[in-house]
């Protein structure tokens, strides 16, 4: 059931309907960005994997799940350290509710970076 609605959210035809990561916190970190310089391309900005999940480009819908993103000024780091403080970002927290009972959970973006 998970993974038919992974493949239903890659396919939509709304894709790019919604704020990647990067646009919502403004930090300049995707490609073409103004802090790439400065801080490098975010991993979840160029994570294809995740592409179209929850109507996201590559990781910026599911940027919890991205090792390496920057939170807070500093290198978040992987998931199991990181997840606690996405689960207070407000980024997180509308995602989760625009998508709704569409949200896809950590455990399935998980396998999909691992495949």
């Amino acid at each position: 059931m998970e993974w038919s609605r992974v493949m239903d959210a890659r396919r939509s035809p709304d894709l790019g309907r919604n704020t990647n990561c990067w646009e919502f916190l403004e930090c300049g970190r995707q490609k073409g960005g103004r802090q790439v310089q400065k801080l490098g391309v975010c991993p979840a900005s160029v994570e294809t994997s995740l592409d179209g999940i929850h109507g996201g480009r590559n990781g910026g819908r599911a940027c919890w799940v991205v090792e390496g993103t920057v939170c807070g000024g500093t290198v978040a780091g992987n998931f199991s350290r990181k997840y606690p403080l996405c689960l207070s970002c407000d980024f997180f927290k509308v995602v989760r509710d625009e998508e709704g009972a569409g949200f896809i959970f950590s455990n399935t973006l998980e396998k999909m970076l691992m495949c």
